[in-house]
């Protein structure tokens, strides 16, 4: 009876042992599949093809229903850093660009590390949209993943799974923490180097864009707005009577005139519009989605804010500044290939509005 009880109890111990064994197999190759993934987002060339590593090759080798991430870009400049490297924003429909993170999902009121557990469609919507190619009727749980870089929440890495026990809060968030900190990485070190890139594409003096970022922009908003079918309005901005401030005050005087103007007419353009220094005192804002009407509209509220208040030079002189603008609007045929010469018509338009501006005694608003 002892051998008898002496064997079943070795058999037990090879069964347990035996699962042992299998469950730390698993979690090798768990861990080796986990470091595959985050060796791939840390070998992603530039920020167009991380953000298709992260959304397209987590989901795929997660097998998640639905997957997305949510990055915090107040000032639209991840959305700029991408649009320069001539990627549209369609491209990337698993990214939700986020102006603020509040009031996204409960969870972020204290989101220190991963929360798992089962998807709730009032909690969880705005993070897995209809728009982002998920299906949030089939959802039953989720993880999502702060990204967080010096303290500070820069988004969230949301995975979406059919399977109510994929995603429990029982579960270990160990792998998922630490590919929360590699994600987090590879993005400020993407966007970084985009900055980079972009600095060649940015005027110094004023830090606007310059006129060679403005030509790759233009064609990018033309190609968009040919595909929705909607038109694109240009502003021409010139700053009055530029030569009299540097002649009169100098030419630092004159930067600060071109600083400051440049400041007035950024307060009052849209996040999406792009805007560029043309080249000396021209300044050129691209709307999209607005006519040519509704841009006056908009350019009376810039040359009001350009004129008051005064501006106090280098010196204490006061001077009160003045712009011209001229508005050209244009709407391209499906069939019109040339976007080159499309935007050069557009340009030459809006810069002959600016003329009759200017000849009609400055400081007013023309239209095309």
């Amino acid at each position: 009876m002892a051998a008898k009880d002496l064997e079943s109890e070795i058999r037990e111990l090879r069964s347990r042992i035996a699962t042992l064994v299998e469950e730390g197999s698993a979690n090798e190759r768990l861990l080796k599949r986990s470091q595959e993934r985050e060796l791939e987002l840390l070998k992603a060339d530039g920020l167009p093809q991380l953000l298709d590593a992260i959304c397209i090759g987590l989901m795929a080798s997660y097998s998640l229903e639905a997957m997305t991430l949510l990055l915090w870009d107040p000032q639209h400049e991840i959305r700029h850093l991408l649009i320069a490297e001539h990627r549209a924003i369609e491209e990337f429909p698993r990214v939700i660009f986020a102006d603020s993170v509040v009031g996204m999902a409960p969870q972020f009121n204290t989101f220190q590390k991963p929360w798992l557990g089962p998807y709730m469609g009032c909690d969880h919507q705005l993070l897995f949209p209809q728009s982002s190619g998920s299906n949030a009727s089939s959802l039953k749980s989720v993880a999502l993943i702060p990204l967080r870089r010096q303290d500070r929440l820069q988004g969230s890495l949301n995975f979406g799974s059919a399977d109510e026990k994929r995603f429990s809060r029982h579960l270990g968030t160990d792998f998922l923490a630490h590919l929360g900190v590699i994600t987090s990485f590879a993005i400020e070190n993407s966007i970084n180097r985009a900055r980079l890139v972009r600095s060649g594409l940015t005027d110094f003096l004023t830090g606007w864009h310059n006129r060679r970022y403005l030509h790759a922009r233009l064609k990018e908003e033309l190609a968009r707005a040919q595909r929705q079918g909607t038109g694109l309005t240009c502003l021409l901005i010139d700053l009055d009577r530029f030569k009299d401030i540097n002649d009169q005050h100098g030419h630092l005087a004159g930067d600060v005139a071109l600083r400051e103007a440049a400041q007035r007419v950024d307060a009052h353009i849209r996040g999406s519009d792009a805007a560029a220094r043309f080249g000396g005192d021209e300044f050129v804002v691209l709307a999209p989605g607005i006519s040519p009407e509704q841009a006056a509209v908009l350019a009376e509220r810039i040359r009001a804010a350009v004129c008051d208040p005064p501006l106090e030079l280098p010196g204490g002189a006061n001077v009160t500044l003045s712009v011209s603008i001229g508005i050209a609007g244009i709407t391209l045929s499906r069939d019109e290939a040339d976007l080159k010469a499309a935007s050069e018509r557009l340009l030459a338009e809006a810069d002959s509005a600016l003329y009759r501006a200017k000849q009609r005694g400055r400081n007013r608003v023309e239209l095309a």
